[in-house]
């Protein structure tokens, strides 16, 4: 009988999983992989070089004819993102990458790791007046609650997903699912998500960059200002060519005549009647539900938001228009001798008034921001003393980006972060299995700065030596700036200690 022979195995220790993985194959993360016996990072690390804009491919033998020849520190500074740079879990030993370089004089040092998030979230802006849910309303991704409903901002709807409670505070499950969502999310993925119970639930895709889909329409605008804003904005090219305009807004509805700015130009008492809460002359709160419909209300037909007009004060003939926040729905109508609206043609000036309106409205965007927390495990693998790392940041000595992108650091405690995903160079986000997100974090400073914290100076190399053809090469966008500039830091300014 032949003695089977089983193949060697490596330990990875990457993440909290710890896979034995064999030769050829790769971990459970898909990041990490045996490659005759030496545990090898899949994903390339990710250099932006400055100076340039240009793209150089990643792959060696792309067919562009603009091929990276090398040149690091003259005509294109470098810098190394910590996009495919590996973590150092557990943070006992330093950052997979610690890289030097003068920039303008100055000694700079990067600190270049992958965190490990399981204390991790996303916050999600969608530029639409449409409801997608109430205050506090579950978010599901197949079936599993990944977050919920926060409050409305102006424009726009918000959602928070993610967080521990939902990544490891449920069922094995949630957790994954949390996770998928997010990693899909962060990497500018569509991912469709329902809110709301059974019966007045809301299907929603959302995808960063890219317009929201709301119970499977495709959302295009977001609206200028509330239905009060409006009227102050566009009310001198109503004047003459309609006695009162009603401009319909979940928020606020805004009657013309009744408005300050109906008042200053001048514009008479027409006898109308809204339905709703008054809180300001010709500002209404409440005239209908929330919905899908005309400024965000469940209002199909706008007239249902009128009661009868005063008979004392309106007259037959009365022109109105009626006009959504976005102006993509409007109505004109004239009052007949029993002062019932009734719809006629709009006039053309009317007509492009609405039109102006839905111009000025911007295009309906998703945003998806990365929001996480360098732990003091993290910053144990920059420095023996962690505290000295958030102090740093505090004191504008250290800059915080993620991916090369330009993080804001939340006030208070800890380095907390929040990252546009879109900024990042593209899959900068990855996984592993405990469940958990992973994403590039970097710290720069002065050489000097790093040594006084505590950092792991002996484990500097000079960026020459890590950089290597087989790097994934980017442009740096003109909408970020250098992580390496001299503004980013307190010394300047001439704050030096």
């Amino acid at each position: 009988m032949t003695e089977r022979i089983r193949p060697e195995k490596i330990r990875c220790d990457a993440c909290p999983v710890l896979c034995y993985i064999a030769d050829g194959k790769s971990g459970a993360c898909d990041r990490y992989a045996n490659h005759g016996g030496e545990l090898v990072r899949l994903d390339a690390l990710t250099v932006i070089e400055s100076g340039s804009t240009r793209v150089v491919p990643f792959l060696k033998d792309a067919q562009t004819g603009d091929d990276w020849d090398g040149n690091i520190v003259q005509q294109n500074r470098a810098f190394v993102t910590a996009v495919g740079a590996g973590t150092t879990y557990p943070d006992y030993k330093p950052a997979p990458f610690i890289v030097s370089q003068q920039v303008e004089g100055v000694d700079m040092v990067t600190v270049v790791t992958e965190g490990i998030f399981s204390y991790c979230g996303v916050k999600v802006k969608i530029d639409t007046d449409r409801h997608i849910g109430h205050e506090r309303d579950v978010v599901r991704v197949d079936g599993e609650p990944i977050g919920h409903v926060m409050t409305s901002e102006y424009g726009s709807k918000m959602l928070s997903l993610g967080g521990v409670e939902h990544l490891t505070g449920g069922s094995k499950k949630e957790g994954r699912v949390t996770c998928d969502a997010l990693l899909r999310l962060c990497n500018c993925e569509a991912v469709e998500m329902v809110i709301g119970e059974p019966g007045h639930e809301t299907t929603l895709i959302v995808q960063a960059g890219r317009a929201p889909i709301i119970n499977g329409v495709e959302e295009k605008l977001m609206r200028v200002g509330c239905g009060s804003a409006a009227i102050g904005m566009f009310a001198k090219q109503w004047l003459g060519h309609a006695d009162d305009v009603v401009v319909v807004d979940d928020h606020i509805t805004g009657v013309l005549s009744e408005h300050q700015a109906g008042k200053m130009l001048d514009v008479p008492p027409t006898g109308i009647r809204i339905k709703g809460r008054r809180s300001t002359p010709g500002r209404y709160f409440q005239v209908a539900d929330p919905g899908t419909g005309w400024g965000g209300t469940n209002v199909e037909d706008p007239l249902v938001i009128l009661n009868a007009f005063k008979p004392d004060v309106a007259w037959p003939g009365l022109r109105l228009m009626m006009v959504s926040t976005t102006g993509e729905q409007f109505a004109y109508y004239e009052l007949d001798a029993d002062l019932v609206p009734q719809p006629v043609p709009i006039p053309e000036k009317l007509r492009a008034s609405a039109e102006l309106i839905a111009e000025n409205c911007e295009p309906s965007v998703c945003s998806v921001l990365f929001m996480g927390g360098a732990g003091g495990s993290l910053r144990a693998g920059v420095t023996e003393n962690p505290v000295r790392l958030t102090k740093s940041v505090k004191s504008s000595l250290t800059h915080v980006s993620c991916g090369g992108a330009a993080a804001y650091v939340w006030p208070g405690g800890g380095i907390t972060v929040m990252v546009d995903v879109t900024e990042m160079p593209s899959n900068s986000f990855g996984y592993v299995p405990t469940p958990a997100l992973v994403a590039p974090m970097e710290f720069t400073m002065r050489v000097s700065d790093y040594g006084t914290l505590g950092g792991h100076v002996s484990e500097i190399k000079p960026v020459a030596q890590v950089i290597s053809e087989r790097d994934r090469k980017l442009g740096k966008r003109d909408s970020q700036p250098d992580p390496n500039a001299r503004e980013n830091y307190r010394w300047s300014r001439g704050e030096d200690e």
